[in-house]
């Protein structure tokens, strides 16, 4: 008798309390439990090692443990698509089912501090194991899949997909390449002159005011830096009036808190002190050669120094000095970010229609209603939005 973890044609098996076993062949199994999640945890790991992209540390077993731990809410269920091939895993689909105004949604694990959605799949992986992946996607329940936060040149992708998405919304993600952004001393050769010598100029006089130290700090020691980063932030958007229910929300800390505790968390953090006293702090993710920079803040009352600008070039150097050859500013492709970038990475939030019921979904809510609640967000009156960022 086949073992009943293993898809054979058209049969999906749901993994609860732990992965079902593998067996020799073609199988596929969706974990639905956070223990059958932990339980996957070696492997993952492996396979991670194996075939994980650097922009994929946002669907590596570490961090998504620690968004389960803080985001995994009531309502909402994991659902990791597993894919073997002779007992190997070959493809990895971190996923959760969740119900909204009576529709069930499959989205991206991670959301909303995973900066990029994907799925992990061997290179070259086989046309059948990609189709019975997303027979297991048809045979979840769901409505649609909203896949956020896209890269282009992620491995969704470049696998066949059995229906073209519906394209919500695009932008693009910065990158410098580090080769030429850090030099000996400061900024490398691919700034002007003239800026070279202003981050100087800036470092001399922020020194007259104080000892400086310049920090990169491994996790596992630094639970209260991040936390002190998220405050810096918060404070910055209160006093420019801009509203992120994102990092308003008290499980935005606790996950980076979490990530800081963590010796094997993929976070790192640079710090620039005065006098013994953090002013400027940047969260960013390692992986594979790549930086991610995620959370980069300084005290708002050290703004006039030109704290943020000393700030980005100390983090591009720590990040060239662990062995980083880019470093990814992540979306939007905000103006502050253009200055330092070498080129840009499309990004796109995609949905993929299931049901009629999840068609009328996407059109009425995912294609109008919440552009429209962003930007009447963008509108409020700045008092409004400061009293609702002190909420």
């Amino acid at each position: 008798m086949s073992d009943p973890g293993i898809l054979t044609a058209g049969s999906v098996s749901v993994a609860t309390a732990r992965p079902v076993a593998p067996a020799v062949g073609q199988g596929i199994e969706v974990v639905a439990t956070t223990a059958g999640l932990a339980a996957l945890r070696p492997e993952w790991d492996a396979f991670f090692a194996r075939a994980g992209l650097p922009q994929q540390v946002f669907q590596s077993h570490a961090f998504l443990t620690h968004w389960a731990r803080h985001y995994l809410e009531p309502g909402m269920t994991p659902h990791v698509v597993v894919a073997r091939r002779d007992g190997r895993i070959v493809m990895l689909w971190p996923l959760v089912l969740r119900r909204r105004f009576g529709v069930c949604v499959l989205q991206v694990m991670g959301a909303p501090v995973a900066q990029f959605g994907d799925v992990l799949a061997e290179p070259g992986i086989d046309a059948e194991v990609v189709a019975a992946a997303w027979s297991a996607l048809d045979r979840s329940g769901a409505d649609l899949f909203l896949a956020q936060k896209i890269r282009a040149d992620s491995a969704l992708l470049g696998i066949q997909a059995p229906r073209r998405p519906v394209l919500l919304s695009q932008s693009q993600a910065p990158f410098a390449d580090l080769a030429g952004r850090v030099g000996s001393d400061g900024p490398g050769t691919a700034y002007p002159a003239r800026e070279r010598s202003a981050y100087r100029r800036r470092l001399r006089r922020l020194a007259e005011l104080g000892e400086i130290a310049l920090r990169s700090l491994p996790p596992g020691e630094a639970a209260g830096l991040a936390r002190q980063a998220v405050a810096f932030k918060r404070d910055w958007l209160k006093r420019n009036a801009i509203l992120s229910p994102t990092m308003s929300d008290p499980r935005f800390v606790a996950f980076f808190e979490d990530c800081a505790a963590d010796p094997d968390s993929a976070l790192r953090i640079s710090t620039i002190e005065r006098d013994g006293r953090p002013i400027g702090i940047d969260l960013s993710f390692d992986c594979k050669g790549s930086s991610f920079g995620h959370v980069i803040a300084s005290d708002p009352d050290c703004e006039r120094e030109g704290i943020g600008s000393i700030l980005i070039h100390h983090v591009f150097a720590t990040a060239r000095q662990r062995g980083s050859a880019t470093f990814d500013m992540l979306a939007p492709a905000d103006p502050y970010k253009l200055r330092h970038a070498d080129g840009e990475t499309g990004v796109q939030d995609l949905a993929y229609v299931f049901t009629p019921r999840g068609r009328l979904y996407c059109e009425a809510v995912l294609k109008r209603a919440r552009p429209l609640a962003r930007d009447f967000a963008k509108k409020l009156p700045a008092g409004l939005v400061r009293r609702l960022g002190s909420g």
